[in-house]
């Protein structure tokens, strides 16, 4: 009796695993992704416009016709700060391969302006404000945190997404990608 309680549980514990795992499989935030420029979400971010932190607006669909990554970071956000060098990196060794690089800070724009006399960047940086947490959503970023990155093709499809601290791996692979 004893023997078969713990097949039963053995059981159940390896077919709950199993199932965990196909969900993680399933919704993992970051890894290639597919999404076509047909989807309605890709579709509504390359018809926003930003506001740069000195409130000049910069629409999305100047970015348009080549390779962009797009990295969600914020002041206040410690792992944010410390990739944003690594990305800054990327977008001067790979611009001349037509790499486009975008900052979409959720932050105020009192903080950013602030950090970025402190520490420049090289490529654009828009405010997104709290709403910025939504639009990462709906690019995949599940839970909502920060940093997170999409990567796009020249022609706007979404091919490459991830959660956490950006790597030196990570660019590499990225920009193989064109």
């Amino acid at each position: 009796m004893k023997r078969r309680n713990l097949i039963y549980a053995g059981t159940a514990a390896a077919a709950a695993l199993a199932g965990a795992g196909v969900a993680w499989w399933q919704i993992r935030p970051h890894g290639p992704a597919t999404a076509a420029v047909q989807d309605p979400a890709l579709q509504a971010f390359w018809q926003q416009s930003f506001d740069t932190p000195d409130g000049a607006p910069l629409p999305m669909a100047g970015f348009a016709g080549k390779p962009l990554l797009v990295n969600f970071w914020a002041t206040w956000c410690p792992p944010c700060i410390e990739e944003l060098p690594l990305i800054d990196r990327f977008h001067t060794d790979n611009r001349a391969r037509n790499w486009q690089v975008l900052g979409l800070a959720v932050d105020q724009p009192s903080a950013v302006r602030t950090w970025l006399q402190r520490k420049p960047l090289g490529f654009p940086v828009v405010m997104a404000g709290l709403q910025g947490t939504e639009l990462s959503k709906s690019l995949g970023n599940l839970a909502g945190g920060l940093p997170f990155t999409v990567v796009f093709g020249a022609s706007g499809q979404l091919l490459h997404r991830k959660s956490g601290k950006v790597l030196p791996e990570d660019l590499a692979q990225w920009s193989q990608l064109t």
